[in-house]
Parts: C-alpha cells; sequence; structure tokens
C-alpha cells in the first residue's frame, strides 16, 4: 500500500504573487523560521514590480485579483504544505498547500483554477494531476470566469506614484482614515502600506512611538528589533488597516495604523517593544494618553526594552495640589504666587521655555542701559504680558509636576502644571507662539503631567508661524528708560503734568512707598514716589550685605506689593526729584496707595501732603492709627494737655533749633543761596593757601588737562587766584560751564584755564552748601525779583549769621537766618515785612509759631503797601489758569 503524502503544518505570513507564497512556523523564543513556496502545476499572472510603478511595467490581467484571493483565504491561517525536493538558489521550494474546509483539506491551486485566476501548467510529459488540473481549468473557460471572461483588460491596475508632494499631500488628508494593505514591515514603527483603492504606495512611520530598528550599516538588529518586527508582521502584514493621516517627516507619512482588533501603536507601547517619542506624539491626534499610559505600565512590568529599567527617585511633593493667588509674573515660565497660609512660592511651569536673546548684547551696551531681559528679548514682554492678564491677582490650581533640587548655587525649583479653570497657562502661552517646549531626555520622566498635550500646542503654533516661530527675526522694544536719567526725567516732567492722570503697569516695588511704573503710551519706564507719606525701609542687600529694615518696612512692602505689583494702576505727577525720580498719587481700584498705607499704619504723613487736596483725609487716618497705638504707632504716646501759654511755649519747643555759625558766599535768588561754615573757616584758608603755592610754582602746561563732565578740578579766577571747581557742562571743546565748590558760584571757562588739583586739596570736602529759605517764596513779579535778591545780598553781605535747619523736602534744606546785629534779627521775617518775599503756609505743626509770625510780617507789609503789594495783592491772579500751581 503506498503511503499518503507527508504534510507539514505552517502559517501563510504573506502572499508573494497569485503562485507564491511565504510560510513560517510557530515562534519559540523569537521570530520563527520562514520558507517560500511556490504552487506547482499552475502560471499565475504577473504583478508589476513596485519600484517600477513608474515605468511601463504593468499587471497582467487578474494579477491583482489572484493575489487578493490568496491573501484573503490564507493569510494568518494555518495550512499543510508538501514541498519537493526541488529548490532554487534563493532558497524557494515548489509543492502544494492545503487549507482545511468542512472538516477535509482542498488544494488552494483547485480553488485558483476554478475561480479562473490562474492556468494549468501544461509543460513536461502527461500526468494524472495534469489531466485534473486541466479539467479544472476547462470547466473554468466554459463558465467564463475570472480571466477566462470579456473584457479582461479592465482587470489591470492603475497603478499610481507616491506622492511628489508629501507635504501637500499630507496637508489634503490630515485626519482622515484611509483603507490600505499593509504590503510590508521593516521595523516595529516603519512599514509600507497600498493605499485603496488608489493603489499607492507610501511610506509610514507610526506617529508618537519608536522600536529598536535594523541598522542600515550592517542590517544588524537592536535588541528586541527582530522581536518587534514579528509582532506586527503577526497582527498587520497583509491585512486590510486603517491609515489616519497625522504627519510628515522626510518622505514619510506619520500615523496610526488601525486594524480591526486595535491600534498597533498601542500594543506595542503596552507590550515594551516600543517607548513614546516627545517630537512626533505631539501630531497623534487621539489616543496619546493610552500611548502614555501602556508605557508606563510596561515600565513598570520591566517588559522588554524596559527589563533593566530604573525609576528616578520620586520627587518631594510630586504629588501636591493646591489654590493659590498670583502675585507676580516673573518672567514667561516663572510665577509667584500667595498660598493659603499666606506664605509666598516661586514655580515653574513644566516643560516649558521662554522666548531667548537671538543675539547677544555687546557688554558695554548692557553697561549703558543696564540689564532690561523683559523688553530686550523679542516676544518676552509679549509672553509676561499674557500671563499677566491672565493671571494676576486670580486663583489657580497648582499641580507640581516634579522638584528639581538646588545645585550649582541655584535654588529649588518647582515645577508645576498651573491651571485657570480649564485652561491649561503652559500650553495657551506656547500655542501663542510666546513660547516653546522644553526637550527631556527619553529617559526623563521629570515632565509636565500635559506634556503631549505641549507638544501639540507648539505644532499648531509653528505651522500657523506664531510669535517665535515667525520667519523673520523679531525685535526688542525701544524703550525709554526716565529712572536712571534725572536730566531726561526733569524734560519730560512738565509733559508728565499736562496728561494729569495716567494709566501704567507696575513693573517692580521697591518699598511700600516706592514704584517702578512702566507707561505704555509713552512706552517709557519711571520711578514714581508716593506723595504725601513716609514709609519704613524695608529691608534691602547691597554690594552682598544686607541692610536692616526699619520696623514693619517690610510689612509695608508686602501690603503695596500685594496690592499693585503688575496691576493697572492710574497716577498723578507733582514733582521730580534731584536723582530724577517722579513723586505724584497712585490710585489702584480707585484707591489711593498714600492713603491705604496710612490707614493701615505702615506709614506717616509727610508733611509734603499740608497742600495736597488728600490732606485731610491722609491726617485722619493717621490720627485714627495713633488712637489705636496699630503697627508704627504701637508705642505712640499722645502729648499732654498743657495750658494756653504753656502750648505756646511747647509749639517752639517741638521745633528743633541749633543754630550753626555760617556766612553766605553766593547768593542764587533771595530764597536760594550758597553758605559756608564757619568753623571750616581756617581749613578753607589753609587749602586756598597750599593751592596757589603749588600752582604758582609749578605752573600747569596750558590745554593737558583735558577735563570731563563732574571732575573736580582747579581754575583761575578773575582775581588771578585758583580755586577748586567741579565741570558741570561741557558746551564746547573750547568752552565749559564750571561750579566754584567752595563758594557756590558759577562761571563759564576756557578749557585751557583749567588744571588738575595738586596732590592734597581734594581731600577737604566742599565747603559751600545750597540752601532756601524756609517758609518763603520769590515774588511772582520779575521786576520785583532783583530788588528781593539785591535785598537779600545786602541783609546777608559780609556777616556772620546763625542758620537753622527748619525741615528738609525730598534732600533739600530748608533753613532760617537769624542777623544778632540787625533790628529784625530773622531775615526771612524782615524781607517779607519789607515787601520782598512771600508767605509759604506749611502745614507742619513744629513751625506753626514760626508761619505765625511770617504771616503777621506779611500782612503788615500789604497793610504799609510796601515794594510788591503797592499796588494791592499779588497774589489775586496766583490761579491755575494763569499757569501758577500753589
Amino acid at each position: 500500500m503506498a503511503e499518503g503524502p507527508r504534510y507539514q503544518k505552517g502559517v501563510v505570513k504573506q502572499i508573494l504573487s497569485g503562485d507564491s507564497l511565504i510560510v513560517r512556523g510557530q515562534p519559540r523564543g523569537g521570530p520563527p523560521p520562514e520558507r517560500t513556496i511556490g504552487l506547482t502545476g499552475i502560471t499565475a499572472p504577473r504583478l508589476a514590480r513596485r519600484q517600477d510603478t513608474d515605468s511601463e511595467s504593468t499587471d497582467e490581467a487578474y494579477a491583482w485579483e489572484c493575489r487578493e484571493f490568496l491573501r484573503t483565504l490564507l493569510v494568518g491561517k494555518e495550512v499543510n504544505f508538501t514541498v519537493t525536493a526541488n529548490k532554487t538558489p534563493s532558497g524557494k521550494e515548489f509543492g502544494s498547500v492545503f487549507i482545511s474546509r468542512n472538516g477535509e483539506l482542498q488544494n488552494v491551486v483547485d480553488s485558483l483554477l476554478a475561480e479562473g485566476l490562474v492556468e494549468a501548467r501544461k509543460a513536461g510529459p502527461p500526468s494524472e494531476e495534469m489531466s485534473r488540473l486541466c479539467a479544472l481549468e476547462e470547466q473554468a473557460k466554459q463558465g467564463n470566469k475570472g480571466k477566462w471572461g470579456p473584457n479582461p483588460e479592465k482587470h489591470i491596475r492603475s497603478i499610481k506614484a507616491a506622492p511628489e508632494n508629501l507635504a501637500q499631500y499630507v496637508d489634503k488628508h490630515h485626519g482622515k482614515e484611509l483603507n490600505g494593505i499593509v504590503e510590508f514591515v521593516r521595523d516595529g514603527c516603519t512599514m509600507r502600506i497600498l493605499l485603496l483603492p488608489g493603489f499607492e504606495t507610501v511610506g509610514v512611520m507610526l506617529s508618537g512611538i519608536k522600536c529598536p530598528v535594523f541598522r542600515r550599516e550592517d542590517n544588524q538588529p537592536e535588541p528586541f528589533a527582530a522581536e518587534a518586527r514579528f509582532f506586527v508582521e503577526t497582527r498587520l502584514l497583509q491585512r486590510n488597516v486603517k491609515l489616519r493621516i497625522e504627519g510628515s517627516s522626510n518622505n514619510y507619512i506619520l500615523g496610526t495604523v488601525l486594524h480591526p482588533a486595535g491600534n498597533i501603536s498601542e500594543m506595542l507601547v503596552q507590550e515594551g517593544f516600543a517607548h513614546c517619542v516627545d517630537w512626533s506624539i505631539g501630531m497623534v491626534l487621539s489616543g496619546r494618553d493610552k500611548l502614555r499610559g501602556g508605557e508606563r505600565a510596561a515600565k513598570e512590568k520591566r517588559l522588554r526594552r524596559w527589563k533593566d529599567f530604573k525609576p528616578s527617585a520620586a520627587a518631594t511633593g510630586k504629588t501636591a495640589q493646591y489654590t493659590a493667588r498670583v502675585l507676580e509674573v516673573v518672567n514667561a515660565d516663572a510665577l509667584k504666587v500667595k498660598l493659603q497660609d499666606g506664605t509666598v512660592q516661586k514655580i515653574f511651569l513644566s516643560s516649558l521655555r521662554g522666548p531667548k536673546a537671538t543675539k547677544e548684547v555687546p557688554a558695554e551696551e548692557k553697561r549703558e542701559r543696564g540689564a532690561r531681559q523683559l523688553y530686550d528679548v523679542p516676544f518676552m514682554f509679549e509672553a509676561r504680558e499674557f500671563l499677566r492678564t491672565k493671571l494676576i491677582q486670580k486663583k489657580v490650581n497648582v499641580a507640581v509636576d516634579y522638584v528639581r533640587p538646588s545645585q550649582d548655587g541655584f535654588p529649588e525649583r518647582i515645577c508645576a502644571t498651573v491651571t485657570l479653570g480649564d485652561l491649561n497657562v503652559a500650553e495657551a502661552l506656547i500655542s501663542k507662539g510666546l513660547a516653546t517646549v522644553l526637550r527631556h531626555r527619553q529617559d526623563d520622566e521629570e515632565r509636565s503631567a500635559a506634556f503631549d498635550e505641549l507638544l501639540t500646542a507648539e505644532n499648531r503654533a509653528k505651522k500657523n508661524l506664531k510669535g517665535v516661530h515667525q520667519k523673520k527675526e523679531g525685535t526688542p522694544m525701544r524703550i525709554s528708560d526716565l529712572s536712571s536719567d534725572s536730566t531726561k526725567a526733569k524734560q519730560f516732567l512738565s509733559s508728565l503734568q499736562r496728561q494729569g492722570r495716567m494709566a501704567g503697569i507696575v513693573e517692580f516695588v521697591a518699598s511700600g512707598s516706592r514704584l517702578r511704573i512702566y507707561l505704555p503710551k509713552d512706552t517709557s519706564i519711571i520711578t514714581l514716589l508716593l506723595a504725601g507719606v513716609s514709609c519704613p525701609r524695608a529691608q534691602s542687600q547691597r554690594g552682598g550685605q544686607v541692610q536692616e529694615g526699619e520696623p514693619f518696612g517690610d510689612e509695608a512692602l508686602a501690603f503695596t506689593r500685594d496690592l499693585c505689583l503688575q496691576r493697572e494702576i492710574t497716577f498723578q505727577i507733582d514733582n521730580v526729584d534731584r536723582a530724577g525720580n517722579f513723586i505724584g498719587w497712585a490710585f489702584c481700584d480707585e484707591r489711593n496707595i498714600s492713603l491705604e498705607l496710612v490707614s493701615r499704619s505702615l506709614a506717616k504723613v509727610h508733611f509734603s501732603a499740608d497742600r495736597s487736596a488728600f490732606a485731610s483725609q491722609l491726617y485722619a487716618a493717621e490720627d485714627a492709627g495713633k488712637r489705636g497705638r496699630d503697627k508704627i504707632w504701637l508705642n505712640y504716646e499722645p502729648p499732654a494737655e498743657l495750658p494756653t501759654e504753656e502750648a505756646a511755649a511747647q509749639d517752639e519747643k517741638d521745633r528743633k533749633v541749633n543754630y550753626q555759625k555760617v556766612v553766605v558766599s553766593h547768593a542764587e535768588s533771595s530764597t536760594s543761596f550758597w553758605v559756608q561754615k564757619v568753623e571750616s573757616g581756617p581749613q578753607l584758608e589753609g587749602l586756598m593757601e597750599q593751592l596757589n603755592t603749588e600752582l604758582n610754582t609749578n605752573p600747569p602746561t596750558t590745554g593737558a588737562y583735558s577735563p570731563k563732565r563732574n571732575d573736580k578740578c582747579a581754575a583761575r579766577y578773575a582775581d588771578g587766584q585758583w580755586y577748586r571747581v567741579q565741570v558741570e557742562k561741557i558746551t564746547s571743546k573750547e568752552q565749559i560751564e564750571v561750579l566754584y565748590i567752595d563758594y557756590g558760584n558759577r562761571e563759564t571757562q576756557a578749557v585751557t584755564t583749567l588744571c588738575s588739583l595738586p596732590a592734597g586739596c581734594s581731600s577737604l570736602p566742599a565747603q559751600a552748601t545750597l540752601y532756601s529759605l524756609a517758609c518763603a517764596r520769590g515774588p511772582p513779579d520779575e521786576d520785583w525779583q532783583d530788588d528781593s535778591l539785591h535785598a537779600f545780598q545786602a541783609a546777608v553781605q559780609d556777616k556772620e549769621l546763625n542758620m537753622n535747619v527748619e525741615y528738609r523736602v525730598q534732600g533739600a534744606a530748608y533753613v532760617s537766618l537769624q542777623d544778632p546785629t540787625a533790628e529784625v534779627k530773622d531775615i526771612c521775617k524782615g524781607l517779607i515785612q519789607a515787601g520782598l518775599l512771600i508767605v509759604d503756609k506749611r502745614r507742619d505743626r513744629r513751625l506753626e509759631k514760626l508761619v505765625a509770625d511770617y504771616v503777621a510780617a506779611e500782612q503788615k507789609a500789604r497793610t504799609d503797601r510796601a515794594a510788591m503789594w503797592v499796588h494791592g495783592d499779588v497774589t489775586a491772579d496766583d490761579a491755575n489758569e494763569f499757569g501758577y500751581r500753589k
């Protein structure tokens, strides 16, 4: 009895053509061996070679139908097969393949012939098997089946070449799910798909993941590369799939491949064959969380490529979540928030990088204009403003993602995801093109919980060329910084005063009463000192040294910062001091900040508030604080009630009197003058003798000295003597303006008349100091100003006077002068009584008696029609419409 055929078993991996297929064994510890089998006894129509799709190579009629018949019948199924002993040099074997149907094995060749898809091979000697196959072919012919039917030319595929403009093709089909068949798997995440019904072949890379690959140089696999490819082949190769197009990279389409059994990308990461990649996961349209979750699960199970995985140490407070109020936007990636317990915490937005400078600013230019990163770095200001307008003083939810420990001198960084309602702040900032996503190492798990959403937002901003992604380079803002230039500040004073109430943004709070304000309308920055208040000094750091503050200085600073930092306020300018700081009133939500400080006993009323419209409110608030003995008034003791006569004496006692012997060396006006202290007279005489001896003995070379502004040097006066001067202004190459620092007079000198000070002549401080008369001002009429000046000069000339400092305003000292030899000893009172000065009525309790005496003297001058009062009241026209400010 003859033996039956010896059947071997295998699983059909792939159909190469209508008469060739690849059969694999069962996997045991890795991808199984494969065998290429050609079906004997038939000839199938040829398929066009893929690489020749743009040439004249085309399918033969019914070649595609034949291939598809076998693919749908066999791929992925277990078959029985027999092979002959013959084998080609390439390893191809020939035999028969049988599939089980209704419990019986059926030769697939019979099915192909019965459908008219192939021809029976008639070469070789006749045999019983050949006759059987020819009979099946004849039946198909009689039935007009397959290629034996009419119009076979209609069954030739119209094959299209791959898209020439891949980017345009992706834009057209972005987000769409196209039908296709996986024709080839290069590695776990790269394959070739034939799109249907257009028969376009495209290379596809799976979005968001990366598998181990076969190295191009030697085709050697990375660890688990072969296993990953086999995993995909067994599930997708020559299966019908849907390709969701999501992007492109080089000549590949980036997308997600969907099989009825599931998403292959998710399966790969869940089994540890792949890991998520940041550069393309942002393109994944849906399911990013499943990819990340699958990767985490694979890491925890130490599957395959994660077998040696060691998680990083858990960051302190990594799971912390809390609600806080935003106090300050430090820059594009950092905020300061106030927690519910009152503590202030600095947090950084996770996985976000703010705008960076595209080119380095020269060091010399930095020194000239100072460090202004907010304005100099393109889009930094826009990013800050976006966050400021969205977040300042708003409650936000903070979810800490990770904490970077302090290192290399940098403090600890708390990195968190910040949300305002449903809005992810970092995502919104990135989508506007005002920040970019920080790229982490692949093994770095410390990243934003919404990292993939950030990548998607960045891709969207790049596509729309927003912000930092613009093709043209950004330009820095042009800002006029008036706070660093006193001369420029004084030039702008009248302009700012005319504008009345202005809008600005508080950029920085230096102390309870000192603000740095940005003016959007003028694109300028000023420093504003709050008018009408004196605030305790807060603790500060200068030159590496901590400067201790005054009591409640830090509390005042914290209050003002909490009230108005980075908020839009209105303000009005009253004046400017010598350092270029503007003085004025600021309002936040229509609340007078000066009044708010006094109301909370964090500031005292300054006498400069006396003439303001807010004086009564400020003094009432101060009195309430004194009565409550709160904060700065904690140790306040009200003065005891005294009889009227004693009260008058007490008022005089409250006025501090400390007379100094002085002589007036130069008068600039009847109320502004320079004085020398009598006690320093011998030192000045010795200096002058030394200076003239040195320069007369060793005369300086003419033109050898090149003066600079603020230089202290020597100049020869009209009397032929040498004096110490300070260069105030260089008007030309030949002329300069100098101040005689020991006398107070000014003069324009030729450059050639100056020389350096001899050694030992610069150590003595300037001997002339500028003062102003207290509680008085000059005549408003120019005709009387010269008379007033001459009268003042006559009253003080060559006299030793007693001077007392009554008060100071912005560093300037206001004094009274006493002439012991005169009938009216108070020089100011004498000039007022002579009708040559007007009383400046200050609301200072210490000066009440002094002001009262001056008012009585002025009343007498008015009654006597003295000097400026000869034609009546000269102050009658001192209204705002006539340009006078009281």
